[in-house]
Formats: structure tokens, C-alpha cells, sequence
């Protein structure tokens, strides 16, 4: 991809962003190790200072406007699960941040590039950089899909076991296996809401909405399981 008058570097393509100021991008990537083994005052934690700020104003907006029936703490609970540091390294790896570090020779044999706090700490800096850079805008989209994927993965660890317990279930109780059903599928592409049904015994046994459906499905079962006194047996 290119953009302007010269081609992005391979961080901006994972970033889906161009620098006008590359030296902001350049600084958001140096670590203290490498600053300090070249004797050169600046390296990125300024810039983390910064993006740690700009992080947490644009998920909270995130999540005032996405859930608008949720009081003020349980919004602040999901927020510090959104932008913990285990969510901001898994991003990190993501775009492969690592790779782009600068680091101390020392820190490099270490595994510093895969470090989660260094990672959490150097992914805070790059966005502090695109606030300098872009603006709310340009960070906002960065940020943006790192809700959307910290928030999904969330969703899916608290039900991944759902489905399996509702099968082990069924299968107990004589029943054929948990058939899914998407009935709905609405909004943009890039916060779609689906809508699946899971039916047992010939019965609807739950439902349950979601960002995928994957997630909609483990919620429905999730559902099924709540409401299991009241199936009737076949």
C-alpha cells in the first residue's frame, strides 16, 4: 500500500495509518534500553503518558455510547477489562509491535519483544503518537478495533464452555445435539449484531445476540442451560 509520496513502513500498514511526522512513530518504538545504550535523552514513555490518557477517554466514550443501560460502575469494570495490559499486549502482538521495537541489546536477549508489560507500555505510546499526529480521529480508529477485538475475546472466554456443557446435556438426557439457528443479523458491518436461537428437544431452548456468531451461539446455550427445568423431557 502506498500513501502520499512514499510508501507506509510495515507498522503503518498493520496500523492502517500514515505518519506525516514518521519521527513521532520512530519515538513511540524506542525503549529506554536503546535510548540509554546510544546516550540519546528521549525515548517512548512521554508518549505512553500520553496515550494511556487518550486510551482511556476514547473507550470510555466507547462504552457510554454502546451501552447506554449500563451505570456508571459497571462501565468503569468493563473499561479496566478492555484496556488492561494483557489486552493491550494481545493487540500488540497483533500488529506485530515486537518486531518494530527499539531495544537494548540487553532487553533484546531477554525476550523483551514479547514481554506483555513492555508490550502494554509501547502499544500505549504508539497511540499517543497518533493523537499528536491524526488527532482523536486517527487514534479513535486504533483504538477502536482494539475494543472490538479485547471486547470479543472477553465475551468468548466468559462462555466458551457453554455449548460444550449444553452438548454433554443433551446427550445425557437422550436428546439429539443442540441445533443453532441464525434468525437475524443487522447494523453495519463493523458492529454487526446477530441473533441465534438454539433449539433442544424440538424445542426453543434459549437465545442470544452477539458480535459474531460464534459468540451469539455460546450465549444462546449459555441461555438453553439457564432454562433447563422448564424443557420438557423427551
Amino acid at each position: 500500500m502506498v500513501f502520499g509520496r512514499r510508501p507506509a513502513t510495515p507498522l503503518e500498514e498493520r496500523l492502517g495509518y500514515r505518519f506525516k511526522r514518521l519521527d513521532l512513530l520512530d519515538l513511540a518504538v524506542t525503549h529506554r534500553s536503546w535510548a540509554n545504550e546510544r546516550g540519546i535523552p528521549e525515548h517512548y514513555e512521554r508518549l505512553e503518558f500520553l496515550g494511556d490518557s487518550v486510551l482511556g477517554l476514547l473507550s470510555a466514550e466507547w462504552l457510554y455510547t454502546r451501552y447506554p443501560e449500563l451505570p456508571e460502575g459497571e462501565l468503569s469494570k468493563l473499561k479496566a477489562q478492555l484496556v488492561s495490559r494483557p489486552s493491550l499486549a494481545r493487540h500488540a502482538e497483533e500488529i506485530g509491535l515486537g518486531t518494530a521495537l527499539k531495544i537494548g541489546v540487553g532487553e533484546d536477549r531477554s525476550g523483551g519483544r514479547t514481554k506483555a508489560s513492555l508490550l502494554a507500555d509501547s502499544m500505549e505510546a504508539v497511540i499517543g503518537a497518533l493523537y499528536l499526529d491524526g488527532g482523536m480521529e486517527a487514534a479513535g480508529k486504533v483504538v477502536e478495533i482494539l475494543l472490538d477485538s479485547a471486547f470479543q475475546e472477553r465475551a468468548s472466554k466468559e462462555l466458551t464452555d457453554s455449548k460444550t456443557q449444553l452438548q454433554e446435556v443433551s446427550q445425557a438426557l437422550g436428546w439429539d445435539l443442540p441445533e443453532y439457528r441464525l434468525t437475524a443479523a443487522s447494523g453495519p458491518d463493523h458492529n454487526k449484531i446477530f441473533v441465534v436461537e438454539c433449539w433442544l428437544a424440538g424445542e426453543l431452548g434459549g437465545t442470544g445476540e452477539g458480535p459474531s456468531k460464534k459468540i451469539a451461539e455460546q450465549r444462546a446455550a449459555a441461555d438453553a442451560l439457564s432454562r433447563l427445568p422448564d424443557l420438557p423431557e423427551k
